[in-house]
C-alpha cells in the first residue's frame, strides 16, 4: 500500500485526501517513481477547483504535475532508465491520467528526466513547471538574446522568479513588476534588473526609464485582463506580449492604439514545449545545465509535509509566498 492524495469532489484546500492505496504497477512506456519531493503549482488549484484549462474526466481524481524521487521500476519499451535512477517528474501529461501526489506514483516515461546526484530532491521538484514555462516562451519561441529586456508581472511567483533568473543567466534585462512595493528590496536581491512596484509607479514610465525609453523585446504575462492596455505600451517595436496566465480572471482586450508600434500578442503554454520530445529535450538539457552551475537554482519560500498537503494548498492560495512550495514525502 501507498500514501496517495486524490479529491473526491471539487472546491478548496479541504477537498485532498491523503488515502492508504494498492501500489501502483508501471504498464507500458511507464516508470515507476518512489516521491521524495513534490512541487505545488497553481494548476493544481485550478484543477481541483474545475477552474483549470482541463476538467476532471471523473471523480476521485488524483493531481500534480511535478516531483523529484528516484526510480523503483520500469514497463515494457521503456529505455535509459533503471531502478535507482535519481529522477524529476515534469509536467507532460494530463492530470487525468496521472498524478504525481503520493509516496509512490506511475508516470509515463516521457515525462521522467534524469535528475544530476548534484541537484537534491528539493530543487529537483521546484524547478521544472516553473523554468520550462519561462525557457518555452522566451528562448525556444522567443530567441532571447543578451541584452533583451523583459517585463515580468506576478515576479514574485516561483515562474516569475524563474523568468528573472533565466533572463539574467542568458545576459537580458528583468524588469520585475509587483503589486507592492513591499516585495521590492527582495525581489532585487534575488535577481530583478529593475523592480516597478504599481502601487507606487506608473508601470509605463518604469519600463520607459529602465530601457532608455526603448521599451522591452518581451512581455512575460501572468495576469493577462485590463492590464494589457497598459503593458502594451512597454513593448519595444516588433516585441512579443506573451500571455501564459490568467490571474486577474477578467477579459483580456487585445490592444490598439495603446502600442508603442508593430505589436505581438500571442497566449502561450508549456505544453507547446514539454509534449514535443524534440523541444523538450533541448529544454531540459539547457536547464539541468543551469541547475548543476548553480545559476537556475530555484527559490524556495516554504516546505510542507505530505501529511499536510491540505495546509501546503492554503498556503500556496493565500498569495503570500516569495517563489516555490515544497512538499516532502517520507
Amino acid at each position: 500500500m501507498t500514501l496517495t492524495v486524490r479529491f473526491h469532489e471539487l472546491g478548496g484546500p479541504e477537498v485532498l485526501r491523503l488515502e492508504d492505496l494498492p501500489e501502483p504497477k508501471p504498464r507500458e512506456g511507464e516508470v515507476l517513481v518512489r516521491v521524495e519531493a513534490i512541487g505545488l503549482n497553481r494548476a493544481e488549484v485550478n484543477f481541483r477547483r474545475g477552474l483549470y484549462i482541463e476538467q476532471p474526466r471523473a471523480l476521485p481524481s488524483l493531481i500534480g504535475y511535478e516531483a523529484a524521487g528516484v526510480v523503483e521500476a520500469t514497463g515494457p519499451g521503456v529505455d535509459g532508465l533503471r531502478e535507482g535512477d535519481p529522477v524529476s517528474v515534469v509536467p507532460a501529461f494530463s492530470m487525468n491520467d496521472y498524478g504525481v501526489y503520493g509516496e509512490r506514483v506511475v508516470v509515463p516515461a516521457t515525462a521522467v528526466v534524469r535528475r544530476p546526484e548534484s541537484v537534491s530532491s528539493t530543487a529537483g521538484a521546484a524547478v521544472w513547471m516553473a523554468m520550462l514555462t519561462v525557457y518555452g516562451a522566451l528562448v525556444d519561441i522567443g530567441g532571447l538574446r543578451a541584452g533583451d529586456a523583459v517585463v515580468i508581472n506576478a515576479a514574485s511567483s516561483s515562474v516569475g522568479l524563474a523568468a528573472m533568473r533565466l533572463v539574467g543567466h542568458l545576459g537580458g534585462l528583468p524588469i520585475a513588476v509587483t503589486r507592492g512595493s513591499g516585495k521590492k528590496e527582495q525581489l532585487a536581491r534575488l535577481g530583478a534588473g529593475a523592480v516597478v512596484a504599481t502601487d507606487q509607479e506608473d508601470v509605463v514610465d518604469a519600463v520607459l526609464a529602465a530601457t532608455d525609453g526603448r521599451g522591452a523585446r518581451f512581455v512575460f504575462d501572468a495576469v493577462a485582463g485590463p492590464g494589457v492596455r497598459a503593458l502594451a505600451r512597454t513593448v519595444a517595436p516588433g516585441g512579443t506580449h506573451f500571455i501564459h496566465g490568467t490571474l486577474s480572471g477578467q477579459p483580456t482586450p487585445f490592444p490598439g492604439a495603446e502600442t508603442m508600434s508593430a505589436y505581438a500578442m500571442r497566449s502561450y503554454t508549456l505544453f507547446e514545449i514539454t509534449k514535443d520530445p524534440a523541444r523538450l529535450a533541448t529544454a531540459t538539457a539547457a536547464i539541468t545545465e543551469g541547475l548543476v552551475s548553480g545559476a537556475l537554482d530555484p527559490v524556495i519560500d516554504r516546505t510542507f509535509p505530505l501529511t499536510r498537503i491540505a495546509d501546503a494548498h492554503r498556503y500556496l492560495e493565500s498569495g503570500v509566498q516569495v517563489g516555490k512550495i515544497v512538499v516532502t514525502v517520507g
